[in-house]
């Protein structure tokens, strides 16, 4: 069992090395993160921007805390990533895009706005996948597999409600929307809830952990009972 901690340099290198790889992948995944490639200006921002995300891992000198302090990094970047994802899976644009961004974005010209943010999706996508590489394959650490996917699901779908409430403009799509709206308190609470659980969660894999990978329950009640021991 790992018991060091991990240098800032060795989580640096790995994720430079993760990071080349995408080139040669054609994941989705693989396709966004590779765009940090794009110039060198682009790569020498992520690669600002990714080691001072590191430095909130390196900075514990505990393995246990590193683990905890690269769940919560990937927790920051799911919801760094989620406008853009949403933006291109709902696949908004006009008034609407407008309106959406400036949401987020103020005042701030609408062409600067959309150049900022996909900047952004390309810099946070290659810090996501540096991420999710160095929890599952260096710290070895379980969370990364179906908890974390889960919360990232989740997530989504609680970014959905509250978007889509924003931009709805006819008062069918108000309609349409008022079910998830009205949810929008709980699924906030269920993603406390399960950030919680998530950062609680031993690093390596126990029985319980195997007993959940063997049933595989189907439903996202069930998942959430088996995961996160919640009712």
């Amino acid at each position: 069992m790992l018991i060091h901690a991990f240098r800032h340099d060795r989580l640096m290198e790995e994720s430079e090395l993760r990071v080349q790889m995408s080139v040669h992948l054609h994941s989705p995944a693989d396709t966004v993160a590779s765009r940090v490639f794009d110039s060198p200006e682009t790569y020498r921002r992520w690669e600002v921007e990714h080691d001072h995300l590191m430095r909130a891992v390196s900075g514990e000198q505990r393995l246990d805390r590193q683990v905890i302090a690269l769940r919560s990094t990937l927790f920051r970047l799911v919801h760094r990533r989620a406008l853009f994802e949403y933006l291109r899976e709902r696949q908004v644009t006009g008034p609407k895009r407008h309106r959406l961004l400036s949401l987020f974005y103020g005042c701030r010209d609408y062409t600067n706005a959309v150049l900022t943010e996909h900047g952004k999706y390309i810099r946070y996508s290659s810090s996501y996948l540096c991420t999710h590489y160095l929890g599952e394959h260096l710290l070895q650490d379980a969370a990364f597999d179906e908890p974390l996917q889960l919360y990232e699901e989740w997530f989504a779908e609680y970014f959905r409600a509250f978007c889509d409430m924003e931009i709805a403009e006819t008062e069918l799509e108000k309609q349409a929307c008022t079910p998830l709206d009205a949810l929008k308190p709980l699924l906030k609470h269920r993603l406390s809830e399960a950030r919680q659980a998530i950062l609680a969660m031993p690093q390596s894999p126990d029985r319980e952990w195997r007993e959940v990978q063997i049933r595989k329950p189907n439903g996202d009640t069930q998942r959430m009972k088996a995961i996160f021991g919640k009712d």
